[in-house]
């Protein structure tokens, strides 16, 4: 019985004795993100032990992520006597390197904002920008913070150029060499627009309408959707084109050759009868009308869809009023 206790308690000593070991067994990691221009045997290996810091690879460049194969690590790691490596099956080593990342929307902004204070440009969200080359991210190390700063700039007004150069202080990277970037700068408004094709004549609703930006010099048109819903096309419009006052025009109610209500009024007489309108108009235009039964073409303006009213003297009532129209002071129009 003793002797059995004694076996299991050093069997017990044994395999927990196997399993600190295997813990503490150097083991690849599968991936790793660096914050230093090199890779060390610790950013791969993890219980590298003394060898930890040893450096054995360039690490990428700032925010960018390579992939090192894990027969290149074992050999790199084999001159510092680090054996036994768990490389997990592993057949690579993703390796990341870390940065602060600096948008193209930052970077406009800085340059924005400092046209905005120095030349007078307006407000800094009106001021469109061109650059002459694609402006990338800006990677610069992570430990790097505050605000991008203009170290230099130039603005012609005539021609809208500008050259900035733009640095961050805290940022070895960027103090060594600082950004560079040239293009133009234009003050825009807003204009509105379609946002599909329209044919001539088409009534513009405000699902057909968007607002979008301009330069100010091109500044002509509507600014305001509402100025715009309800007027019709007078032309094919298309997408993008800012619509000006020639662009529109009040809606036609009436086209030639229609069917109309002529509407007579005079001061306590109403009177109505059909008519044919011998011109197109909207509301509020002077059109012709031809009444059948007098064969007199009288003018009259357009009141509302496929009506026409007519203001006249008695005498003038009398003459186009047709035999088969009993007048009634109490009439109304149809």
């Amino acid at each position: 019985m003793t002797r059995t206790l004694i076996r299991t308690v050093f069997l017990l000593l044994a395999l927990t004795g196997a399993a600190a070991a295997q813990s503490n067994r150097p083991a690849l990691r599968a991936s790793v993100i660096v914050d230093s221009s090199i890779v060390r045997i610790g950013d791969l290996v993890e219980n590298a032990g003394p060898v930890a810091d040893i450096p054995i690879f360039r690490a990428p460049d700032l925010g960018t992520t390579g992939a090192v194969s894990t027969d290149s690590v074992v050999e790199a790691i084999r001159p510092h006597q680090l054996i036994d490596i768990d490389t997990h099956g592993l057949a690579e080593v993703i390796v990341t390197r870390a940065s602060r990342a600096i948008a193209p929307q930052e970077i406009s902004d800085t340059i924005t904002q400092a046209l905005s204070q120095r030349f007078g440009l307006g407000e800094p969200r009106n001021l469109s920008l061109v650059f002459d080359l694609p402006v990338h991210t800006l990677q610069v190390e992570p430990t790097a913070s505050g605000p991008l700063q203009v170290l230099a700039l130039r603005y012609d007004p005539r021609s809208g150029r500008f050259d900035v150069t733009l640095d961050l202080p805290s940022s070895r990277l960027l103090q060594q060499s600082p950004a560079r970037f040239t293009g133009s700068a234009m003050e825009t408004v807003e204009a509105v627009t379609v946002n599909r094709p329209l044919e001539r004549g088409a009534v513009l609703e405000a699902s057909d309408l968007t607002v979008i930006r301009r330069p100010k010099a091109q500044a002509n048109g509507f600014v305001d959707m509402n100025g715009a819903i309800g007027l019709a096309a007078s032309h094919p419009l298309r997408p993008g084109q800012p619509l000006a006052a020639a662009d529109l025009t009040r809606p036609q109610v009436v086209a030639r050759n229609d069917t109309v209500t002529l509407i007579y009024e005079v001061p306590g007489l109403t009177l109505t009868l059909r008519g044919q309108a011998q011109d197109s108009g909207a509301v509020g235009d002077t059109i012709g009308v031809l009444n059948p039964q007098t064969k007199r073409v009288v003018q009259g303006v357009v009141s509302g869809p496929g009506r026409v009213t007519v203001a006249g003297t008695a005498m003038h009532l009398a003459e186009n009023i047709p035999e088969v129209v009993q007048p009634s002071a109490t009439a109304a129009p149809e």
